[in-house]
């Protein structure tokens, strides 16, 4: 049976200048996933851990709401790449809900930690031949690198990508298939993806769309043979929500990087010769 054809950009809320109002969420989850289409389908969340801002517990709130009772399963997948686990504390802090509504409203809810570096837990998809990744690379790497992926993305029907896009200093920007590459991955993807952007630096990655490792990243995206979607979020450094667009994981990121470039970056008109930056207490693993 063929996949559903997915439009690149399905529906989108913008306030650039304000903040995206929890109706005008409501209306886009509308749009994304109509009650109907989810009626006993196995529905997986893809989310970021707690390095990432973005208001998820709207989005997984509102997202129930409009189809918890319609579909068979409703689970959530930590996208961590490399990251530390989530307690089962963290994760409903993570999704803004209480231990009582965890227990009340939400007790169907499965809440899984991806693990990276356990065999056991990843699946084979399939291969990058040199060639490609010649191709893909810009031509810095000819080598076969192998795709793997959390098996447990195949016992659903559909996955679905909850985060933000901000500029990222491996990929250019974050968000769309990297919450499946390298934050749902095996280490091999994972290793060659840090290795790659490396190679490029970081000033001729961060901020940039179309990078060869964003090439990379969607072409792995591609080898994963199930229906997908993405709400792809823009938020600023306040925490306000100037942009949701919901799609493919390709269609939604490319809307939202154009946004996150307006609302992230400052042009400077000069070069600067040293730039201090400075770690949030998020990363708990620094």
């Amino acid at each position: 049976m063929p996949l559903p054809t997915i439009p690149p950009l399905i529906a989108q809320s913008l306030a650039p200048e304000g903040s995206v109002a929890p109706a005008q969420v409501a209306e886009v989850v509308a749009q994304a996933c109509p009650r109907e289409a989810y009626r006993g389908r196995r529905l997986l969340l893809i989310i970021p851990d707690g390095t990432r801002t973005a208001p998820v517990g709207l989005l997984f709130k509102t997202l129930h709401a409009q189809i918890g009772s319609e579909v068979a399963a409703l689970d959530i997948l930590v996208a961590l790449g490399t990251h530390q686990p989530m307690s089962e504390t963290a994760i409903c802090e993570r999704l803004e809900i209480t231990p009582e509504e965890r227990t009340r409203v939400y007790g169907k809810v499965r809440f899984f930690n991806h693990e990276w570096d356990n065999p056991k837990a990843l699946q084979v998809i399939g291969t990058i031949p040199a060639s490609e990744i010649h191709a893909l690379s810009g031509g810095r790497f000819s080598m076969e690198v192998p795709v793997e992926i959390n098996r447990r993305v195949f016992d659903y029907d559909e996955l679905m990508i909850l985060g933000p896009v901000f500029p990222h200093e491996v990929v250019g920007f974050s968000g769309g298939n990297k919450y499946l590459f390298p934050g749902i991955g095996g280490p091999r993807i994972l290793d060659f993806f840090h290795w790659l952007a490396g190679v490029i630096t970081n000033p001729r990655i961060i901020g940039n769309k179309w990078t060869p490792v964003r090439k990379v990243v969607d072409r792995a995206g591609s080898m994963v043979s199930l229906p997908k979607k993405c709400l792809a979020m823009v938020v600023t450094p306040d925490k306000r929500l100037a942009g949701l667009f919901a799609g493919t994981p390709e269609g939604a990121w490319d809307a939202a990087s154009t946004l996150s470039d307006r609302v992230h970056i400052l042009y400077k008109d000069r070069p600067y010769q040293t730039v201090l930056s400075v770690l949030p207490p998020m990363y708990d693993e620094v």
